[in-house]
């Protein structure tokens, strides 16, 4: 089977623990780490999550490099987010807030980088086709995860385009020079894709 997209670079086969559990138990366990993160309060537990989320990463052997530079973008936001929840509410509010952040991403990272995307769809489409008498199309979900899982990498790949042609410009302490051309492209890249549904008769 060929390597599929995830969330932040490409499915990457191997044989650990974590390759080899089955889908449902993965999401299981990714479910109740979500619930943990969120109910369990304080800076503590933010680090105990993130530390728990690196542990896993490590067990299943995600590359380090390439793991980091698709955690770039989460990473500079968790920084923006930590130094304005500290300025505004403390650092243990900041701690908390930005260290639930990262602990989320990678452990979705862990699942996504660990498992085919084709096979991650089929496993979602299964679980939420309850939902489709509630009128949740079980098909149309798988999508939308579909396009969660190309998006995201490539507007952070984007971000670094823009800010990379503004240093080449000299601009790159100028937060307008990056902002509105990227702000342009991803509106650009997010109307191509609607158009590229369109045609193909999805979303009516």
């Amino acid at each position: 089977m060929s390597p599929g997209p995830s969330l932040l670079g490409l499915y990457r086969p191997g044989s650990t623990v974590v390759h080899r559990a089955p889908l449902r138990l993965r999401m299981a366990v990714l479910g109740l780490f979500g619930v943990g993160v969120v109910v369990l309060r304080g800076p503590g537990p933010a680090i105990v999550a993130v530390l728990l989320a690196v542990l896993t990463a490590a067990v299943a052997r995600l590359p380090l490099a390439a793991t980091l530079r698709g955690l770039r973008p989460v990473l500079l936001t968790a920084a923006v987010v930590l130094a304005y929840q500290t300025w505004q509410r403390g650092w243990p509010v900041g701690v908390e807030v930005s260290g639930d952040l990262v602990a989320l991403v990678v452990a979705g990272t862990v699942v996504t980088a660990t498992t085919p995307t084709d096979v991650l769809l089929d496993g979602l489409s299964r679980a939420v086709r309850p939902l489709h008498r509630f009128g949740v199309p079980p098909e149309g979900f798988a999508l939308a995860v579909a396009l969660m899982l190309r998006t995201v990498p490539a507007i952070g790949d984007l971000f670094t385009e823009v800010r990379d042609a503004a240093r080449a410009r000299g601009l790159e302490r100028s937060p307008r020079a990056q902002l509105v051309p990227f702000a342009v492209r991803a509106v650009g890249r997010s109307r191509a894709v609607g158009e590229a549904l369109a045609a193909r008769g999805i979303g009516d």
